[in-house]
């Protein structure tokens, strides 16, 4: 198996109370973080006080060098 430059993504771990700001994209902006589920996130625009749940949808990333790909099975 050799290795390559990959990029590898997983969930950004949301938590309850927490500030953000989302650079780009259709939720540009600031919002409060009221709830998180496996699956879902929930959170509050702090001008409006308007409540939306969304898949979640943001993720961390970090790019690996010496990555084996493709990734053998777990």
């Amino acid at each position: 198996m050799s290795t390559e430059k990959v990029s590898i993504f997983k969930p950004y771990p949301f938590t309850p109370g927490q500030r953000i700001f989302i650079q780009e994209g259709p939720r540009y902006g600031d919002w409060e973080v009221i709830g998180v589920s496996e699956r879902k996130v929930k959170l509050r625009c702090p001008i409006s006080k308007r409540e939306f749940e969304w898949n979640r949808f943001c993720y961390s990333v970090e790019e690996s060098i010496d990555e084996p790909w493709p990734h053998p099975e777990k």
